[in-house]
């Protein structure tokens, strides 16, 4: 096996016959990806990190769609925290070690998963309490929210055992062109447990939402269309376009990683068919993972209640710390006033950012 791209899921073979556009790959990525993750790194953490403060500090947890959206945020949390690490390693080789290769593949695998299965919890709440509205009367209530949550934890663990147990960091001392010896991190897969985790990858995060999408939200729509007031819409259309973003930033790479796996089936085995497969490898994986910090904003262009969150948060605390050495009075006053006119009554929507 060669040397490893910055991708968990897949790796590139630099060891070929014909190793000179396969390394330019990996020139592209050392010069193109640290930034970048460093720069979703730091909009990731802060965007995900909010989203937490405001529903633990104002929506207080107290239906079964906010215990999904916090563990959504915290699905994204972790998976972000891996990337300074992929960082560095796109511009040089990995010298943090096997003990953190294995934690940083299993937060990178953990995260992807749970993000993917807390979509698909709050897409079929949506569809319970929007063409089922007496099912979530039995079951929507904190406990089976957290209960919920924690078995969605443990599938996706158990989804991420084996990437996290072929994983290693080992030493690569085939290429010419390095002087020093340089160390890959990744899963490395016997040939048929590689396909069987791939298979696995495209089910999971991509055959298996985009099936629960099509039932659910036909069924929504249709019953959305028939009787429900639109305060209801609201709440649907926020699920629905997490769903939606979703697909566009990680059905690209599910799909070239499938055909890259599978590439004599497919009849893509020649060098340049490959080596083009590697490069939409890299700039694919690279899409899916800014993915990360793409939630909060969704959250802030369509949750309405979310934006008056975030001003009475920054009015109350930072505006707060700003202005009130300079004018105490005045600065007072706006954050009472701010205070109650954001504060949310309670008959608004269900979904609570929404």
């Amino acid at each position: 096996m060669g040397y490893q791209t910055t991708s968990p899921f897949y790796d590139i073979d630099y060891s070929t016959s014909e190793p000179c556009q396969k390394t330019d790959v990996r020139q592209i990525a050392a010069r193109l990806l640290p930034p970048l993750y460093s720069l979703v790194f730091i909009c990731g953490s802060l965007g995900n990190m909010l989203v937490i403060l405001v529903l633990i500090k104002y929506v207080k947890l107290k239906r079964v769609a906010d215990i999904y959206l916090l563990n959504l945020a915290i699905s994204d949390l972790l998976f972000v925290l891996t990337l300074p690490l992929w960082a560095h390693y796109a511009a040089h080789s990995w010298v943090f070690g096997n003990r953190m290769c294995q934690l940083s593949i299993g937060l990178y695998f953990i995260g992807f998963f749970s993000g993917i299965f807390f979509i698909i919890l709050l897409t079929i709440d949506r569809y319970l309490a929007i063409v089922h509205p007496v099912i979530p009367l039995k079951v929507s209530t904190v406990a089976f929210g957290v209960v919920s949550s924690g078995v969605t934890w443990l599938v996706a663990v158990f989804a991420s055992l084996p990437g996290i147990i072929f994983t290693k960091s080992q030493k690569e001392d085939f290429l010419e062109s390095e002087k020093e010896s340089v160390y890959s991190c990744g899963p490395y897969f016997p040939p048929q447990w590689r396909n069987f985790h791939i298979i696995m990858i495209t089910i999971l995060s991509l055959v298996l939402p985009l099936l629960v999408m099509i039932i659910c939200y036909s069924a929504i729509l249709k019953t959305l269309l028939q009787c429900l007031p639109r305060k209801k819409h609201k709440a649907v259309r926020l699920i629905f376009v997490i769903m939606i973003v979703y697909f566009l930033f990680w059905a690209p790479y599910n799909i070239v990683l499938l055909l890259s796996t599978f590439q004599e089936i497919f009849g893509l085995s020649d060098f340049e068919t490959s080596s083009r497969l590697d490069q939409a490898m890299q700039v694919t994986e690279t899409l899916g993972m800014t993915h990360c910090c793409i939630n909060p904003i969704i959250y802030a262009f369509v949750g309405e209640k979310f934006r008056r969150y975030l001003s009475m948060f920054f009015r109350k605390h930072v505006a707060k710390h700003l202005c009130k050495p300079r004018c105490p009075v005045f600065c007072g006053k706006t954050v009472e006033r701010v205070s109650s006119r954001n504060t949310p009554s309670a008959g608004e929507q269900e979904l609570s950012i929404a």
